[in-house]
């Protein structure tokens, strides 16, 4: 198959998408068409009008005054049904517009909440945004133009086309005969505009994804002195955008010229002719008068439905990324029989686990763990042995591939994701906070606490003296991600959301590597507090923090290769007695 039929392939199952999504709205593009309808027949019933008014004034001194009266009123009331019901039809058009607007957008937000995380983890955060934000509003636009020019130049074109017939044949079959011309022209730029407005879409995606990444992290632009290499990033794909942008704005601005010039031939031939037949008194002035009209009527809709065609293109090609979006796989979905996991003792089980990323590529492949019910476990290793994967398989970010992983005796695939994830409470490395106030992000989990629950989390979090600080307390308003905070005390906060929830299993993945020391004494006696008959998992670089775990696993290459207390291990000098002497040993 070549190219063009597979993109035309894909145009067609674009728009039957489109049509589906349309289609709870049946009633309103019916009252469209209707709208557009009365529009068509009052404007084309205005020459008529004028065609008779223009015969009562052609000889001199004989002019039908009353009549001319009465003609005038019938314009006027044309007049203002044509505008009234372009008016009506325009608001429901918007209607329309942003109904399937936002049911769209509401499908692809809704569906990135099923997505796996292998797939935010192999695409940029821009470009999910971009899809959902920018291609939506450039659908929204053309699908705009769709309804308010479509409609009404199709209807047009039919319309006068008809009474052309009833006036001179002869005429109208001359218009008919040249039409085609306008038909190829617009046709053939709209195949070519289809695959440029795509490129156009994904390389401002592309762009929007490098803005994103550059602003939300511009202290480390500058504190590593990355300035130029940025700007040369984005004046790249810049240069990119606008050579694309160039392209495909010149096939598309092409449409209405060159639809206009075969427009102006039609009406030079109706023109010439109409000339001829009025001097032979085939038909009057008037006639001619009002076949012109009719004539520019007829050719105007073209040059409209080609600017509608290229918008649609433009609109087709951004509907396309958000569809693809919506196809993306959903992550696996709870067994129709799966269980609710009841918040329980604790107890996980790794039994001959293995799990890849990448099929081909070896990580885990066969781990066995038994943590028991209040054991704090320990997870210790160079950067790429495995820690946080399995973290992932604990919440079931990712799905193992063999063996079986248990929680209090419960294979986790046979539970609700919901239910499993309940049972965990994690404080990551990374911290994340909503726009909202102190109190709204420390109940972000538990969105029903009451206000002595979030402040008595937040005091064993030690976070309760910094926030009476604050301007309004546990109602001070935080921006986004807390950049109006410390990271010491974004991290606090965290702490405080995981301790409010309390729940029977601990995550613990460098919780305190963004505090203070000071700081970080009072929160471990706080974690110590937390953890009593909790079962724990802390992963930690720094080896200081993990002296008091029952059970420290040494992890490499996705194995455990060591396992025992913080004296056993460093009595038997191997891996881990390395790593400890390597933070604190000096000669």
């Amino acid at each position: 198959m070549s190219k063009q039929k597979k993109l035309r392939k894909a145009d067609a199952a674009t728009i039957r998408r489109v049509l589906a999504l349309i289609a709870p709205y049946r009633l309103s593009v019916a009252a469209t068409l209707v709208l557009a309808a009365v529009t068509v027949i009052s404007t084309l019933y205005a020459p008529v009008l004028t065609g008779q008014g223009v015969d009562l004034i052609v000889g001199p001194g004989d002019v039908d005054f009353a009549a001319l009266i009465t003609l005038g009123v019938q314009l006027l009331v044309t007049i203002l049904i044509t505008v009234t019901a372009q008016w009506v039809m325009n608001l429901v058009n918007n209607r329309i517009t942003f109904q399937v607007v936002r049911d769209i957008r509401v499908k692809a937000f809704e569906h990135m909440q099923v997505l796996p995380l292998s797939y935010m983890d192999a695409h940029r955060p821009g470009d999910a945004i971009s899809r959902i934000t920018t291609d939506v509003e450039q659908f929204s636009d053309g699908l705009l133009m769709g309804f308010t020019q479509l409609f009404t130049g199709v209807l047009t074109i039919l319309g006068t086309l008809g009474i052309m017939l009833v006036i001179e044949w002869r005429i109208a079959l001359i218009v008919v005969l040249l039409t085609p011309l306008s038909i190829f022209v617009a046709r053939f730029i709209a195949e070519h505009t289809y695959s440029m407005f795509k490129v156009q879409s994904e390389t401002r995606a592309e762009m929007t994804s490098l803005v994103e990444e550059l602003v939300g992290n511009e202290h480390l632009v500058r504190a590593f002195g990355y300035e130029s290499r940025a700007e040369e990033r984005f004046e790249k794909i810049n240069l990119d955008l606008q050579r694309c942008g160039i392209r495909a704005v010149f096939y598309s601005s092409i449409s209405n010229p060159a639809t206009r010039f075969v427009n102006s031939l039609v009406y030079a031939a109706v023109g010439v002719i109409g000339a001829f037949l009025a001097i032979g008194g085939s038909i009057t002035v008037g006639g001619l008068y009002a076949f012109l009209n009719y004539a520019n009527q007829y050719t105007k809709p073209f040059n409209d439905i080609s600017s509608v065609m290229t918008e649609l293109q433009n609109a087709l090609a951004c509907a396309q990324r958000v569809f693809d979006l919506i196809d993306e796989d959903p992550i696996r979905p709870d067994a129709p029989d799966a269980k609710v996991l009841p918040h329980g003792a604790g107890k996980v089980e790794f039994d001959h686990v293995k799990f890849r990323y990448v099929p081909d590529v070896p990580l885990i492949e066969d781990m066995c763990l038994k943590a028991e019910p209040g054991q704090r476990i320990a997870l210790v290793g160079p950067t790429g042995c495995g820690k946080t994967t399995l973290v992932n398989l604990l919440m079931r970010f990712y799905e193992i591939n063999g063996g079986s992983l248990r929680v209090d005796g419960q294979p986790i695939d046979t539970v609700t994701r919901d239910s499993l994830r309940a049972n965990f409470g994690m404080v990551l490395q990374e911290t994340w906070l909503k726009a909202g106030t102190i109190a709204e992000n420390i109940a972000y989990g538990k969105p029903d606490a009451t206000r002595e629950e979030i402040i008595a989390a937040a005091k064993q979090a030690r976070a309760h003296s910094f926030i009476c600080r604050m301007p309004n307390g546990y109602d001070t308003v935080i921006s986004e991600d807390g950049g109006n905070i410390s990271q010491g005390q974004k991290q606090l906060l965290c702490i405080a959301r995981v301790m409010l929830r309390r729940p029977p299993i601990l995550i613990l993945d460098e919780a305190t590597s963004s505090i203070d020391t000071r700081t970080e004494i009072l929160v471990q006696s706080a974690f110590e507090e937390l953890m009593k008959g909790r079962t724990s998992f802390i992963v930690a670089h720094r080896l200081s923090t993990i002296k008091n775990a029952d059970c420290i696993l040494v992890m490499k290459a996705g194995n455990i290769i060591e396992r025992g207390t913080h004296e056993e291990l460093l009595a038997r000098g191997g891996f881990y007695a390395q790593l400890y002497q390597s933070q604190f040993a000096r000669s």
